[in-house]
């Protein structure tokens, strides 16, 4: 996901040196947004084989450089960039919204600012999501903070300063905002998928905007199936990050939604194309690989389906070049090493598929439920549950755990890196796991 420096906004000498900023931090491999560089979990190209040096195994008494208490709930993937870690939090009752920031090097916040407040939030009416949930996104001098109806924010890096902020973008979550932000040229991309309006905005990331506006386009039917979850509106909300491709060298972002997933013009909005099915609650983050376009459809029939890009309109019935039913991950977000995609389900059951065909190549129980993504950095796949346990496991046709470590709390937020380090948020604390230096190295 990493475009040429070349200017396409407006604001044409500083976009190009911000996009070229971009290009120059991913190589540094940091973490800029949820899913990490690339928007798909990995941090390490698959075949490079100069190692980071991350750290195998950890516990409270190894491999922890530093261990920060966060306060209130949130369960938002940190980002990083530029030694700072940046992180999203807010009171339970969802009276008040946070953004901190802590120093990487030394595990010491140094901002920890409420930037949004209500006095009526919406009660979430489950106990798995929060009211911290979106990832923020970072580039070099920015931060951008979402809280979805509650508050939208763009602060500098270096002052900690305000830059502009947004309260007027409406949606009734009802299960609580989860959908993060997405950097994509001059534009801030947010998704707004609740139970009363359904829509995906791009705002102007220096000034914070409206660009365009699309309403997703699906006709919804709530008495068709499903009654029970009718009264409430479940039917239309979903929890999806979009995930932004080149294709044949134009820009496509694909966004799941309630009853469809879409691709989009990530500079006009428009829709370029669609599937239809009966899920909602879509969450996982799409993956795009072999000209395939791989989402997960949601809650009520949660599949996996691989979309074959290039079509016009509705392309369920022309497009969809095979579909997973079994073991498909609700939650976490796939992530694909080579030619092999691997996904968690929330049960724990981590399945290997082949990208080009959708052929199960093996199937294994791994400990705990998920919620947080895997990654894949170092020539490793790290998976972490919401109890205390990540399984390490090694990418291939063959099943094989490479360790299993514990800490204190379980992890709700996926893990980032930075360096040689992983950044692990777990329910109640901030990580930086890194092997101890030796002499020499």
């Amino acid at each position: 996901m990493v475009f040429e420096c070349v200017s396409r906004s407006r604001t044409a000498g500083l976009f190009t040196l911000v996009l070229c900023l971009i290009g120059a931090s991913i190589a540094r491999a940091d973490w800029p947004e949820f899913r990490g560089p690339r928007g798909d979990g990995t941090v390490s190209a698959p075949g490079d084989n100069k190692p980071i040096g991350l750290p195998l195994t950890w516990s409270e008494k190894e491999n922890v450089k530093w261990k920060t208490e966060i306060p209130f709930k949130g369960w938002s993937t940190p980002v990083v960039m530029g030694g700072q870690i940046w992180l999203t939090t807010a009171t339970p009752d969802g009276k008040a919204f946070f953004a901190i920031c802590v120093d990487a090097a030394t595990g010491k916040i140094v901002f920890n600012e409420q930037l949004f407040r209500t006095d009526n939030p919406e009660p979430l009416g489950n106990n798995v999501n929060g009211y911290a949930t979106p990832s923020p996104a970072i580039e070099p001098g920015r931060v951008y903070v979402h809280f979805g109806v509650y508050g939208t924010a763009c602060l500098d890096t270096a002052t900690k300063k305000v830059l502009w902020q947004r309260q007027d973008l409406p949606c009734r979550h009802f299960r609580g905002p989860a959908s993060s932000l997405v950097l994509f040229e001059n534009l801030l991309i947010v998704t707004m998928d609740g139970v009363d309006v359904q829509y995906t905005v791009a705002l102007d990331k220096l000034t914070g905007k409206t660009v365009w506006k699309t309403d997703r386009s699906v006709v919804f039917n709530d008495a068709e199936g499903f009654q029970g979850f009718a009264k409430e509106g479940d039917l239309r909300k979903a929890h999806s990050t979009p995930l932004i491709v080149d294709v044949d060298g134009k820009p496509q972002m694909f966004s799941p939604g309630a009853k469809a997933a879409y691709a989009y013009d990530p500079r006009t909005g428009k829709e370029l194309w669609k599937v239809q099915f009966i899920a909602w609650s879509a969450a996982p983050r799409p993956l795009f690989n072999q000209g395939l376009s791989l989402m997960i459809t949601g809650s009520g029939a949660t599949e996996l389906w691989a979309i074959k890009v290039g079509g016009q309109g509705d392309v369920t019935k022309s497009h969809v070049a095979w579909k997973c039913t079994k073991s498909v991950a609700k939650t976490a977000s796939p992530v694909i090493v080579d030619d092999l995609l691997y996904m968690v389900s929330d049960d724990g059951f981590v399945s290997c598929l082949e990208v080009a065909t959708g052929t199960l190549v093996w199937k294994e129980r791994i400990p705990g439920k998920y919620q947080a993504s895997p990654i894949y950095a170092d020539g490793r796949l790290y998976f972490a549950n919401d109890q205390n346990t990540t399984t390490v496991l090694a990418p291939g046709r063959t099943f094989k755990v490479l360790a299993t470590n514990t800490l204190d709390s379980g992890c709700m937020a996926s893990p980032a890196v930075d360096g040689k380090a992983l950044i692990w948020r777990t329910r109640t604390h901030l990580y930086r796991i890194e092997a101890a230096a030796t002499d020499g190295k």
